[in-house]
């Protein structure tokens, strides 16, 4: 059972890829700059720079984020449509989750009245 509505699949690299905390500092980085290098994004991070380039890779895959050369280094954008389609998955299983509750609190309800 889907809890998207219509074809909107779970979006799974991107859950993946948001699962380590430095990929979402990287991405939250990337967000709020506008675009950094993987050697500007080490600098201000715990890791190396060849650290960064594999976190990179992973967001780079879920399509989180797009690289463009940029002279003999890389720069990367944030790619956010992704966030969106997953913001939506979760806003779907969530409508989903509070029509259950609903139903219940209805049926609670009735049992709760006097002659039911």
């Amino acid at each position: 059972m889907s809890a998207a509505t219509g074809d909107e699949r779970v979006p799974e690299d991107v859950f993946l890829a948001l699962a380590d905390p430095i990929r979402r500092q990287i991405l939250a980085t990337l967000v709020r700059e506008g675009g950094a290098t993987p050697t500007s994004l080490a600098a201000a991070l715990p890791v190396t720079r060849q650290a960064v380039a594999k976190h990179l890779a992973v967001l780079d895959r879920a399509g989180l984020v797009l690289g463009r050369r940029a002279g003999r280094e890389v720069r990367y954008e944030a790619q956010l449509r992704p966030l969106r389609q997953a913001t939506r998955w979760l806003d779907g299983l969530a409508a989903q989750w509070e029509r259950r509750l609903g139903a219940i609190k209805d049926l609670a309800e009735q049992e709760d009245r006097p002659g039911a």
